[in-house]
């Protein structure tokens, strides 16, 4: 990963490179299909959708804080398309804050991740960050599939999508 550039750089390029993608992903998620699942087990459109949306503001939260607590970390989802991609870009927006002016010694620190006090994981932040990213990509790609199920046109990620380029 380290091409000269600081740890906390790495991480703010490679986030805004998975960003656009994200975003272009959120857009095209209709309100309608917020309470569709692909099974009985997976995650509802909507909180998938949370869930990319959400995931740069842990990033800003592992930054800035010791911890997040789920006890107090505010879940409220967003009930429209545009207030989702709009809960993602400024998410976005303070997480790429937070990493431009951290440093590397700061991810050094221990980030704990609790539920109502208890600690579930705790690691150094820039593991914690690293994951996120990955966690990002990771619930993105599982969105491509709920997408591609409901006849949404997957945009192109890293590459030409079947339905934005040729094959």
């Amino acid at each position: 990963m380290n091409n000269g550039l600081a740890l906390h750089k790495e991480f703010l390029k490679e986030l805004v490179a998975e960003a656009e993608a994200s975003r272009k992903c959120l857009e095209r998620i209709p309100e309608k299909l917020y309470n569709w699942k692909p099974h009985e087990r997976s995650m509802a459109m909507r909180s998938l959708t949370y869930v990319v949306a959400d995931i740069p503001r842990w990033i800003q939260h592992i930054v800035e804080t010791p911890e997040i607590d789920f006890a107090n970390y505010n879940n409220n989802q967003p009930k429209t398309t545009s207030e989702m991609v709009e809960h993602f870009d400024v998410n976005l927006k303070d997480a790429k804050r937070a990493l431009e002016h951290t440093t590397d010694e700061s991810l050094s620190e221990t980030f704990s991740l609790k539920n109502k006090g208890q600690v579930l994981m705790s690691m150094p932040k820039k593991e914690f960050i690293a994951q996120s990213i990955n966690h990002l990509v990771h619930h993105r790609g599982q969105l491509t599939v709920y997408m591609r199920l409901n006849n949404i046109p997957v945009p192109s990620i890293y590459g030409p999508s079947a339905d934005e380029g040729k094959f």
